[in-house]
């Protein structure tokens, strides 16, 4: 599975692409994770060891979620993009994580990638909603999904543990209607 960005312009950012997540981006990520851990913090954790990225390789191969990285034309790890927890039935719906890579932060890459995922959750995976869940005081998160039309819903108190701690997320969603609404 591969999608693609706009080609770039003077009025477009650099093209991406969204593939699966192989084993044989083993050293890239790794490498990618060790580079950006100050960027991640208490805001994920992210696979960091080799036993712990062939892990999430095979859970992500052996499921019906996706786990997907975003890179430039020119081969740069942007990040990672995980839709999981895909429920299907009456239901449709998967849960969106993502993280950035150092030197890519802050660039305006990742909303560029998020957008690549939504377009394959609602068209490729056939999804109703999508949910991201954000810790409150990681603003740039929380930015980046109302950005890309996801409305908060709600607060869960203690909801994900990360990093050994029990950590309070803010949850946004959108709907396949809201996304075309938007887009």
């Amino acid at each position: 599975m591969t999608l693609e960005g706009n080609k770039p312009d003077a009025r477009t950012p650099p093209t991406l692409h969204l593939r699966r997540m192989a084993g044989a981006d083993e050293a890239t990520f790794l490498a990618a994770v060790d580079r950006s851990r100050s960027l991640h913090g208490q805001w994920v954790a992210p696979p960091a060891t080799i036993a712990a990225f062939q892990a999430h390789v095979r859970h992500y191969a052996s499921s019906s979620d996706e786990s997907l990285l975003a890179r430039r034309d020119n081969g740069g790890l942007v990040g990672c993009i995980n839709i999981s927890n895909i429920v299907r039935g009456g239901f449709q719906s998967a849960y969106l994580g993502y993280y950035a890579f150092e030197p890519h932060a802050g660039q305006g890459l990742m909303r560029q990638a998020l957008r690549l995922a939504v377009i394959l959750g609602f068209t490729q995976l056939g999804l109703h909603r999508l949910e991201a869940n954000v810790q409150p005081t990681n603003h740039r998160s929380a930015r980046l999904v109302r950005s890309l039309g996801f409305r908060l819903e709600g607060h869960s108190p203690r909801y994900l543990k990360i990093a050994g701690h029990w950590r309070d997320h803010d949850r946004y969603a959108i709907t396949a209607e809201e996304w075309r609404m938007a887009d």
